[in-house]
């Protein structure tokens, strides 16, 4: 496809602010703070994460790149920043709450743009040119990127739950 769907990508972006919140809503602590390995976020952390994005990575980067596409973008810190900031110490539901509400202001506010340049280009210092297309596709492949991740933690949770019973008949 030569052209971008940014129509259906924003739809993905605003339905994202109602299904994470219904997927994970009833987990206990214990679930939404279990983690698999030692340095693999819980699913706490990932929505941490996934709020903290709205409000200091894609929003903000595609903005710049709209309106100039020179100027450089806020600095990104990941490295560490589930500790640092106590992701797995906050409450799910508040975590929720924030990410829902930041998604629909941010589909509103994609809603709001007036024929976007969407090959108006960013110049990464690693990256290269990144345009606004680019970051709009990146936005919702981030969103599933992390679901497949949540989902992953939801099958540990499973298999760690079975006891002695197997969970072959899910997939042979």
């Amino acid at each position: 496809m030569s052209t971008i769907n940014a129509e259906q990508l924003i739809e993905r972006l605003e339905n994202m602010a109602g299904a994470l919140p219904a997927f994970l809503r009833g987990l206990c602590d214990d679930e939404v703070t279990w983690k698999p390995n030692p340095g693999e976020w819980s699913i706490l952390e990932v929505c941490c994460h996934l709020a903290d994005e709205e409000n200091e990575d894609f929003r903000p980067r595609l903005q710049s790149t709209l309106t100039d596409p020179s100027a450089e973008w806020p600095p990104l810190d990941l490295e560490g920043v589930a500790e640092r900031r106590g992701y797995n110490s906050r409450d799910l539901i508040q975590v929720l709450d924030h990410f829902a509400t930041a998604r629909r202001a941010n589909a509103l506010w994609l809603r709001s743009l007036e024929s976007p340049d969407w090959e108006r280009a960013h110049t990464h210092p690693k990256l290269g040119a990144i345009r606004a297309g680019d970051l709009l596709a990146a936005w919702a492949a981030h969103d599933a990127i992390h679901i497949r991740q949540i989902s992953k933690r939801l099958l540990g949770l499973a298999l760690r739950d079975s006891g002695m019973f197997s969970a072959t008949y899910a997939q042979p």
